[in-house]
């Protein structure tokens, strides 16, 4: 495996994609910008939630991605 960046793209494009799809879209919008009170109560937390699993996968992958190329600058393989 040749890591040659620590830039954590695998967790970002997969947050853009889970995000920046139709269903993704509609589920920030209820969150933050609906009309009614009951539906950004209900679809906030779930939208917080999920943004804090995506910080912990890309603060994971960065840590294996900086681990892996300390490894390899060493001469390990």
């Amino acid at each position: 495996m040749h890591v040659r960046t620590r830039w954590p793209w695998i967790s970002l494009l997969f947050g853009a994609v889970v995000a920046l799809n139709p269903i993704g879209l509609d589920f920030l919008h209820s969150a933050f910008f609906a009309g009614e009170q009951l539906a950004r109560n209900i679809a906030q937390p779930i939208v917080l939630t999920a943004l804090a699993v995506m910080v912990l996968a890309v603060m994971l992958e960065w840590l294996v991605r900086s681990f892996l190329v300390k490894r390899r600058a060493r001469g390990a393989s």
